[in-house]
């Protein structure tokens, strides 16, 4: 299967089994609109053989059975699907989600307000005003990546990681945002720590969040967060 290099969108083989169309080289609104488009107008309408697709920013992974079709025909489907208006309706749903931004739960706080010479009081304020949507999945269970972060608020990844972040952390890189859900080590800068659970525990939902999805921060104290997880 050829492949375009200096036009989008792009297809390429991935094993024997998949497709990756990819609409940008860097992060974009019309990337992301034009991945968004595709995953949504396949849901609507899938074509023979079609097994799961993997939306991420700028290019999505649409997986198909071997058996039934091929990737030719899988990409023909694909154009297709792109040159359809989108007729979905969609209900956006807003998801609330606890933070607190005391210092026991921030570790990288002060070091943002010395950066943004800001008090630590302004990134609590700045961060839980933010509008944020779910772009993604990626990198581990549960790890929704939203776009929205207060331009006042971007920091690029830190030079090196820090090991055993604590499940719940809020951190932010640049203008994104996750809620951890596992201990991992992380570069991003930890501002907070939810209770809210990422992890729903239901196979049929196991995520709280849907690609798509508006998420809003409301600020807690240390009080309340504790009370929260003592009622777990």
């Amino acid at each position: 299967m050829g492949k375009n290099i200096s036009t989008f969108p792009r297809f390429s083989a991935v094993s024997d089994f998949a497709v990756l169309a990819e609409f940008g080289e860097k992060i974009d609104a019309l990337a992301y609109k034009n991945v968004r488009h595709l995953d949504q107008r396949i849901a609507q309408r899938p074509f023979r053989g079609f097994v799961e697709t993997v939306p991420a920013l700028v290019n999505i992974l649409v997986s198909f059975d071997p058996m039934v079709t091929n990737h030719s025909t899988v990409v023909e489907a694909l154009n297709e699907r792109l040159s359809e208006p989108d007729t979905a309706n969609r209900e956006r749903k807003t998801r609330e989600v606890l933070v607190c931004y005391d210092g026991k739960f921030a570790a990288d706080n002060r070091a943002i307000a010395y950066t943004k010479n800001v008090s630590t009081d302004y990134i609590a304020d700045a961060h839980s005003s933010g509008d944020y949507e779910v772009m993604m999945y990626g990198f581990a269970p549960g790890y929704a990546y939203l776009s929205g972060v207060p331009e006042s608020l971007h920091m690029p990844r830190k030079p090196r990681a820090v090991r055993d972040v604590t499940a719940g952390s809020v951190i932010i890189a640049g203008g994104q945002c996750i809620v951890t859900t596992l201990m991992m080590p992380t570069g991003w800068w930890i501002i907070g720590r939810s209770p809210t659970r990422i992890l729903t525990g239901d196979e049929a939902r196991p995520f709280l969040f849907d690609v798509a999805d508006n998420v809003k921060f409301k600020k807690i104290d240390s009080r309340e967060f504790d009370a929260i997880e003592r009622a777990k």
